[in-house]
């Protein structure tokens, strides 16, 4: 099962991951997305008894506990639906975008099922989702070959008897200690981001030297033949220890940071405000 995917619906942002070939997504974000309100658990709660009192019994069989990354970078079991479970939930929400929200659900659905037929449709989708958003094609490249990266150095750790989620979570964050002296969540908090992607807010350097410490750090897993969540982590903290010492020396050599606060949604704003 694949975790940590983002989809967008309106600005607002819906985790969900891969089961059975199918997109499952988290309750709680579609609910916050629907209704804007600031406590979605409780919502959620309180509308699971909702169902239940209208005969929707297979409400709790129907929905499946999976562990997605909450917005303060650790892993938690969240409440997900599939498409169809996903529209009867909807059903029940009193909100304008509900229709809306049917269509796009369908359409990620639906696109889901090309993906599967024809990976390279996933590829161009996020490409273009990047353009939209304004990145540069020279960032997005960047972007895309982190990407292949990362899910070749997670393949690996997955041969190796690394268990997914809570070991690839500590093992990621290995690297990021080394390479940039922070852990994902407070680099992130570092950056000023919430449940925003952290790499979808690295400039072209911190993208780089994040490659270089994930591409070593499989390199180094690969020559030593790392098994086991101990010898990966050993592994994990000298590939990050080689984007750690280029990133140093560079600054030394440049007279520059290239950790930096700056991130995406500042720039995003700063333009809105050129553009009134």
């Amino acid at each position: 099962m694949e975790t940590n995917h983002i989809a967008i619906f309106k600005g607002k942002s819906i985790r969900k991951t891969i089961f059975h070939n199918e997109w499952w997504f988290s309750v709680i974000d579609v609910v916050e997305a629907l209704t804007g309100t600031g406590r979605p658990r409780k919502y959620w709660n309180d509308l699971k008894k909702k169902l239940l009192s209208e005969g929707f019994f297979e409400v709790s069989e129907k929905i499946g506990q999976f562990k997605l990354m909450a917005s303060d970078g650790k892993i938690r079991e969240t409440d997900c639906a599939d498409t169809e479970t996903m529209f009867r939930i909807i059903q029940s929400i009193p909100s304008p975008n509900a229709e809306p929200f049917k269509r796009w659900l369908a359409k990620v659905g639906y696109e889901r099922t090309q993906e599967i037929e024809n990976p390279e449709l996933g590829i161009k989708r996020t490409k273009t989702l990047y353009k939209l958003k304004g990145y540069s094609e020279d960032w997005i490249e960047k972007r895309m070959r982190g990407i292949t990266i990362r899910e070749e150095w997670t393949d690996e750790w997955k041969k190796r008897g690394v268990k997914e989620n809570i070991e690839f979570a500590i093992l990621t964050a290995e690297i990021s200690k080394a390479t940039f002296g922070m852990t994902p969540s407070q680099y992130k908090k570092f950056k000023g981001l919430k449940r925003e992607n952290l790499r979808d807010h690295m400039d072209d350097l911190e993208l780089i030297f994040s490659m270089l410490g994930e591409a070593s750090t499989t390199k180094i897993t690969r020559s030593k033949n790392a098994n086991g969540f101990i010898e990966n982590k050993t592994a994990a903290q000298k590939g990050g220890k080689i984007a750690g010492d280029a990133r140093r020396k560079l600054e030394v050599e440049s007279g520059d940071k290239v950790i930096t606060r700056k991130n995406y949604l500042i720039g995003a704003q700063n333009l809105k405000k050129l553009k009134k």
